[in-house]
């Protein structure tokens, strides 16, 4: 496990947002900032924007077969989590004035990792989860069988994402509306929003309106 971290924003901000990446996410960053910035109403905020080249293994919750390509979905979610918790948070948290909420978010399996990590913490007081992939084997089953831990959560995906060959991601759409549901049904602060296009369009944008709304909740600073 090897991690890169690269800081955005104020980082004496009280809002701190965390975000797993790869490097097409990194490309977008500032685009990403820029958006959050104004989307939010100018609200300060520090971004950890953490890389991550073992994509399928360090943000999977359990095992799961290959859906495309040929590498296997790993189980190595909870040892992420663990080093965010241990040097990305603690070391906000030592380093000046200790922020007042943490926002973990992400795209696709990102925005999966970030909704699991809601069910395993009470760190995290929102959640900003942009086109995630909800499809993941047995993922709807496990948020129907624990509490979400954070106060608010975002979810969204794009108009056309469920609309593909591959059959176990073409779930998506039904499994973002069961996730909504329950949410919605356990007295969670939560929205789902539709965005126009398939998953690859606007993930920079995407990602910036979870942020965004997240920190528009009780608590905004």
């Amino acid at each position: 496990m090897s991690f890169r971290v690269e800081t955005f924003g104020n980082p004496d901000a009280g809002t701190i947002l965390i975000q797993m990446v790869d490097d097409h996410d990194l490309e977008g960053m500032e685009q990403e900032v820029s958006a959050v910035r104004e989307l939010s109403g100018k609200q300060e905020f520090c971004l950890k924007a953490v890389r991550t080249d073992r994509w399928n293994i360090d943000l999977s919750p359990w095992p799961a077969p290959a859906v495309f390509g040929k590498e296997d979905f790993g189980d190595s979610a909870s040892e992420t989590l663990a080093y965010l918790q241990n040097e990305i948070i603690s070391g906000c948290r030592l380093s000046g004035t200790p922020p007042k909420r943490i926002i973990l978010g992400g795209y696709s399996l990102a925005g999966l990792f970030a909704l699991w990590a809601g069910y395993q913490t009470e760190i995290f007081s929102g959640i900003a989860a942009a086109s995630p992939s909800v499809w993941f084997p047995g993922f709807t089953d496990y948020m129907r069988e624990n509490r979400m831990h954070a106060d608010s959560v975002y979810l969204s995906l794009g108009d056309r994402e469920e609309r593909t060959r591959n059959p176990v991601m073409a779930q998506v759409g039904n499994a973002i509306r069961t996730c909504f549901d329950l949410l919605k049904d356990t007295g969670t602060d939560c929205t789902l929003e539709w965005n126009k296009g398939n998953h690859f369009q606007d993930s920079d944008y995407r990602t910036a309106k979870a942020f965004a709304w997240v920190m528009s909740r009780s608590g905004g600073i």
